[in-house]
């Protein structure tokens, strides 16, 4: 048995370091198990002199195991022949279990003393620990140095946009308004890479590659990108530091993947990207999230809040320092706000399209932040305005994220459909909401419900509460190409098993998002409401209501129907 779980090299600012890191998961029960006389020798071989590591098998010797791992680290690099070498360790959820971390400058040299220090502890048990240590030391002053890290520094403006939900619409909305200002933007999302509009690369790009494809293409003059947390955990943020950073918002996805269990852990994971803004930078922060607007105190770049409360603690709090913006909704317009000056009133929201008429709480957060990441960048306030009431939230300029569409219905009215990637439980709740509110009294709401693989257990569960008990009518749609390591049926149990929790279990299942929403379609009665959760076939569900005869919503056709909502 090896105590080396796992050795990753992360290419650049991480959650341990602000520049290129190793991060080893180590299995410490050589510690943990260990007998007193053994660890005692142990503790005294990489200078723990004085130590009371507790039983084996306790918390105290759990805490020793921190501990000693970390020095063990820097024993070996000591003697290795590096003098100084910052060290970080973390526990996990499995107390036999714990992760190490340490900055690197040549790759092989790095890689070595990962392995190095999970031979030393290999070797604990036995009286040749002492040896084992020495010899680890020497393993490392042998390897060859190896690579420096590839973490590019920028040499045009970079925009950074993370969070949990509205990161994708955000990134869109800036590269917009950057290129009706005239700017030639590349731009890296979830979809691919982008320049100037067009699709260069498919693919999943949130990732580090993704930044320094966008900053590489030909003639890009700002970048955009947007950075998911996979990509910051697996291999670092590709470059050194951005101009400009947008938090979304923070909530519960993607849990129990990577050692990350926890939504305040999930925080951390994302204040990565405001921690590496240059200091004379802006950090965009959602004063209405806490957990957001805690990563103030983490970051050196100048912060600018963005809250639908003009009177939320957050806005007075950033004014009230002084040096610090906010922008916010005062009167139904979207307002800059600036210590010792007046409100500078941009855009009333009726005008902006992506607010859904004013529906959409979560796109009103993502014009917020959009619209003050613009003007942090130093684009002009002329085509923040421009930029804000020309993007649409059509499949042209926002894919996948709050589509309308509208759908004849045999008398010669119409069903409303929506499709939305609503991934996680914020997600759903929002294209429920959105739902709601176009829904014309006495009509219902008809979901394609579904669920990636990649999520735990108590989430797929929830989604199938939340959407049961939000819709009249609910039917699975899977998404073959998504499972990640799950079957259809597994999938089926859980969304059906929180549905029934509210007493809904009259649902059909289909192996497609596309069979499902012709399914759903086919149940709609004129004036109702059609939402699909849309991650594997969008572009086939697009075709799909084309050739049935749907047409998208423009913006005067949405804003009817939120008016007949209304009564």
């Amino acid at each position: 048995m090896t105590s080396l779980v796992e050795l990753r090299i992360l290419e650049g600012p991480n959650l341990y370091f602000p520049r290129a890191a190793v991060k080893l998961t180590l299995d410490v029960s050589t510690i943990s198990e260990a007998s007193d006389e053994a660890v005692l020798r142990f503790a005294r071989r990489i200078g723990l002199r004085t130590t009371r590591p507790g039983a084996p098998g306790s918390g105290f010797r759990q805490r020793f195991a921190l501990r000693a791992v970390e020095r063990l680290v820097r024993a070996i690099a000591n003697e290795a022949g590096t003098r100084r070498l910052a060290v970080r360790v973390r526990p996990t959820s499995d107390p036999q279990v714990l992760v190490v971390a340490f900055p690197w400058r040549n790759r092989e040299r790095a890689r070595a003393l990962g392995e190095a220090v999970a031979h030393a502890l290999d070797a604990l048990p036995t009286p040749a620990v002492e040896q084992a240590v020495s010899a680890a030391a020497a393993e490392v002053a042998a390897a060859p140095r190896g690579a420096r890290p590839t973490t590019l520094v920028p040499k045009i403006p970079v925009v950074a946009v993370t969070g949990t939900n509205g990161k994708t619409t955000t990134s869109r909305m800036i590269a917009h308004i950057a290129r009706t200002s005239g700017l030639v933007v590349g731009w890296s999302n979830t979809d691919g890479i982008y320049r100037d509009g067009v699709l260069v690369e498919a693919g999943d790009y949130s990732g580090p590659s993704g930044a320094a494809r966008a900053m590489g293409l030909d003639g890009v003059q700002l970048a955009v990108t947007e950075t998911a947390r996979g990509g910051i955990l697996l291999k670092g943020i590709g470059i050194t530091r951005n101009d400009v950073s947008v938090v979304t918002n923070v909530t519960a996805d993607h849990l129990g993947l990577q050692g990350i269990d926890t939504v305040d852990q999930l925080a951390e994971v994302k204040s990565v990207v405001p921690r590496i803004t240059r200091k004379d930078g802006w950090a965009v922060l959602n004063g209405d999230d806490p957990r957001v607007l805690a990563m103030q105190a983490v970051i050196s770049a100048q912060p600018w809040i963005f809250s639908r409360d003009p009177d939320s603690p957050a806005v007075r709090e950033v004014l009230g320092h002084g040096g610090g913006r906010a922008t916010t909704v005062i009167d139904g317009w979207i307002t800059v706000l600036a210590p010792g000056s007046d409100p500078d009133p941009l855009v009333e929201l009726a005008d902006v399209p992506m607010t859904l008429a004013g529906l959409s709480r979560f796109n009103i957060e993502n014009a917020l932040a959009a619209a003050s990441a613009a003007l942090a960048i130093g684009l002009p306030r002329e085509a923040v305005v421009d930029g804000l009431t020309s993007f649409r939230p059509d499949a042209e300029h926002n894919p996948g994220r709050m589509n309308f569409f509208s759908m004849p219905s045999q008398d010669g009215d119409s069903v409303s459909v929506v499709m939305d990637l609503a991934h996680n439980e914020a997600g759903l709740e929002a294209l429920l909401e959105i739902m709601d509110g176009v829904r014309r009294p006495g009509a219902r709401l008809l979901l394609g419900l579904g669920a990636v693989g990649d999520r735990t257990d108590e989430l797929i569960d929830a989604l199938g509460e939340i959407g049961a008990k939000g819709s009249d009518v609910v039917a699975i749609g899977h998404k073959e190409w998504y499972l990640r390591g799950r079957t259809m049926d597994e999938i089926d149990v859980l969304l059906r098993a929180g549905a029934a929790r509210v007493g809904v279990t009259d649902i059909d299942t289909y192996e497609t998002e596309v069979a499902c929403l012709a399914a759903v379609v086919e149940r709609a009665r004129p004036g109702d409401v059609v939402g699909l959760m849309c991650h594997a076939e969008r572009q086939e569900a697009y075709d799909w209501i084309a050739a049935h005869g749907g047409v998208p919503d423009s913006p005067e056709v949405l804003a009817q129907k939120v008016r007949a909502a209304r009564g």
